[in-house]
């Protein structure tokens, strides 16, 4: 079988191979290429996608690829649905789902950042997650010496460590799109990778292909989904605005829409999650 996703794999997109080559078909080829190649290359070389929207093997609701796969192929193991939490929490930001995802999240940030090669990266990534799975069949009981705070702070002062390292050494293209999506976000605007790309003076293919090493690992749409949703959440704060001026003010075609991709990346939709 072969399998196919978006390139610079992190977290889920390196869990679901893991999965694949470890409880369903051993034997299984994974093959990364930019996200707006996957399915024209799918098609061409008869490869499953995955970890891409609009596709079977995918993200639904608050749930990531990896449980899919699980919830697919019917694998009744507990210490895979340990591993499922943290990758979920892991994966949409949401650390509150198992205490080690924050750490899993810090590993994979350190190691994209550092390691260009995607097929270095799964060689990498499938070590990682035997290690993972044998502490969820054998150890996850088990408790470390040093005090859960502590740990908290140096998952911090690691992720600040990588920021500050993005930043020394990000191109100037990426300090300037930065300040022109948030200007797009704080407007209301809707401008397009190419018309950025024109702005920029850069290829849009370039562009594309670039933007999600620089921008949380993710594609521009999402990146301005995710964007749109921080800014909902600041405008959530005045009690005057109710959530069809906020699904406006922040670029959602209608509150149905703003609703359906809120609960996407919080887990919970937007009056529910206003009231907590």
């Amino acid at each position: 079988m072969k399998w196919i996703t978006r390139e610079r794999p992190k977290i889920d997109r390196i869990a679901c191979p893991w999965l694949i080559k470890r409880f369903i078909d051993p034997g299984a080829e994974i093959v990364f290429v930019p996200a707006e190649d996957v399915i024209r290359v799918a098609e061409q070389i008869g490869a499953t996608p995955f970890d891409i929207p609009g596709v079977e093997y995918s993200h639904y609701e608050d749930k990531c690829t990896f449980d899919y796969f699980i919830k697919k192929y019917e694998l009744k193991n507990p210490a895979l649905d340990r591993i499922a939490k943290i990758v979920r929490g892991a994966d949409t930001d949401r650390h509150d789902f198992a205490p080690q995802a924050a750490g899993l999240e810090a590993i994979f940030a350190g190691l994209v950042y550092n390691i260009k090669d995607d097929r270095e990266l799964l060689e990498l990534g499938m070590i990682i997650y035997d290690g993972l799975y044998s502490w969820a069949q054998h150890l996850f009981r088990q408790r470390h010496g040093g005090d859960s705070p502590v740990e908290q702070l140096l998952l911090q002062i690691y992720q600040r460590y990588l920021k500050q390292r993005r930043k020394e050494q990000m191109p100037e293209w990426v300090v300037t799109l930065r300040e022109l999506i948030q200007d797009q976000v704080d407007t209301n605007m809707n401008l397009t990778l190419h018309q950025l790309s024109d702005e920029l003076e850069l290829s849009p293919t370039y562009l594309s292909r670039e933007f999600s090493k620089y921008f949380d690992n993710v594609n521009f749409g999402e990146y301005i989904r995710k964007k749109r949703i921080e800014k909902a959440i600041e405008l959530m704060a005045d009690p005057s605005l109710n959530l069809t001026e906020i699904a406006y003010l922040t670029g959602f075609s209608d509150q149905s829409h703003f609703t359906r991709i809120f609960n996407k990346h919080m887990g919970s939709n937007p009056s529910v999650y206003r009231k907590k």
